[in-house]
């Protein structure tokens, strides 16, 4: 698959993370992209960087009991993978979703090496979360589920240590309990420690619509590369959670038309552009099922409650739910439709094979960890403000995050030119982030 030692210490790493599927796909994905480079850097093979790279300086599991509305005791498992510190504190979010295990963790926590690297904002890469499921819970249970989970964590954090932030199945409220649990046990106001915190008590303007937002900027500036724009354009997005909602705010500020949203249930399809103010109130204030909104609109939106929001001809995809949501066959689709643009509003939503079909089709391919680098700029923005006690303006917020996406964009442009890969988005943004993570490697010793 790679030329030696890039093949050996690949799978000597495939050895000692056995059963991680996730894991074993993003390590692979990065592992392709830096053979454009090992011959011109040595020393990284020297230094055996890849192979510390690939394993986190800190790995937790915990068990989080907690007691239910019917005073049954209920018991879920907590991780917290702190990655790699070598760019500052371990940054990435928090996920409470049935389906978190290790191997999701540590590929998130992968990818957000590489993600807070791009930012150039002095940012470690870790992640976190819990097998729980806050659907359908009552707020009592949520809040009594996030003060246990914080209990064990708290040890661990620390503003210049480890911050966590949301991610999904962790919002505002669970960030609220979250932060609250925290204070109460270290006695102290330390409002750098979780970002995604509310306006009121150490948050920031712009922090939630941030990886939407970005997601947004990046295909447009992937579009204005090839003399187009998201003007004019019809736009697919999955999900329906924060991360889709402002990936359409954006799209319609920039002239496009967001004409899908999705939830494990089905999707819906609205041709005259979503209607935002609706989405909010039925997923984020009442939780309920994107069914409702179709019902809701008064026959100008359909719901679907089989197949893929793929199959809707558009110009442009946005991916904004969860890994591996777009694959082979849907890329396909996407293609015969004439799609020109992808960008990964979620972490790894397409499967290789068809980020394969997408650079054979020539579509221009914007992965996660470069396109959905908007919400952890913010969360570091945040960080910034709570130092210095001070709170921007929704401009001046607005301003930083387009001027960090752009510069993640031009970053990978130029990067990818330079190893002989030009208009490769995946490479670029590999090789960008990885050489600065392993020069600040190299410059720390063996560590």
């Amino acid at each position: 698959m790679f030329d030696s030692p890039l093949q050996d210490t690949y799978e000597q790493v495939m050895r000692r993370n056995p059963g991680e599927p996730e894991f074993h796909q993003a390590v692979q994905e990065v592992f392709e992209s830096l053979a454009v480079i090992q011959g011109r850097h040595p020393e990284y093979a020297e230094h055996s960087i890849l192979l510390r790279l690939c394993e986190p300086e800190r790995q937790l599991i915990f068990r989080v009991p907690w007691v239910d509305d019917a005073g049954k005791v209920q018991v879920n498992r907590g991780f917290r993978v702190e990655y790699n510190s070598a760019l500052g504190p371990y940054k990435g979010g928090l996920r409470f979703h049935p389906s978190v295990n290790l191997g999701i963790v540590k590929f998130l926590g992968f990818e957000q090496i590489f993600k807070n690297s791009l930012t150039g904002l002095p940012i470690g890469g870790g992640k976190g979360g819990a097998d729980f499921d806050p659907r359908g819970r009552s707020d009592g249970e949520v809040m009594r589920f996030c003060q246990s989970f914080m209990t064990e964590l708290h040890r661990h954090l620390g503003e210049y240590t480890d911050v966590p932030a949301g991610d999904i199945g962790v919002g505002a409220r669970e960030i609220g309990y979250l932060f609250g649990q925290y204070k109460r046990l270290t006695n102290r106001y330390e409002a750098g420690v979780l970002t995604g915190k509310g306006l009121d008590w150490g948050g920031a303007l712009v922090r939630k619509e941030a990886t939407g937002y970005g997601a947004a900027i990046f295909a447009d500036e992937m579009l204005r590369t090839r003399g187009a724009s998201l003007d004019g354009r019809r736009v697919a997005i999955s999900g329906s959670g924060n991360v889709a909602i402002y990936a359409a705010e954006k799209v319609r500020q920039l002239g496009g038309t967001p004409v899908t949203a999705s939830d494990s249930s089905g999707y819906v399809v609205d041709e005259d552009g979503l209607d935002l103010d609706l989405l909010r109130q039925i997923k984020e204030v009442e939780r309920g099922r994107i069914g409702e909104y179709a019902e809701r609109r008064g026959g100008r939106a359909r719901f679907v409650g089989t197949g893929s929001v793929w199959e809707v001809p558009v110009d442009v995809a946005l991916p904004c739910a969860t890994q591996n949501e777009l694959d082979g066959a849907d890329a396909k689709t996407l293609v015969e439709h004439g799609v020109l643009a992808v960008a990964e509003g979620a972490n790894m939503p397409s499967t290789p094979e068809a980020v394969d079909l997408f650079a054979e089709a020539g579509v221009a391919f914007g992965p996660g960890k470069a396109a959905n680098a908007g919400g952890v700029a913010a969360s570091a923005l945040e960080m910034q403000q709570n130092a210095s006690r001070d709170a921007w303006t929704f401009e001046h917020s607005e301003e930083r995050l387009t001027q960090i996406m752009t510069g993640i964009h031009a970053t990978c442009v130029e990067t990818a030119a330079e190893v002989g890969r030009p208009g490769d988005y995946v490479v670029g943004a590999n090789v960008a982030g990885f050489r600065k993570v392993a020069d600040a490697m190299l410059a720390f010793g063996v560590i």
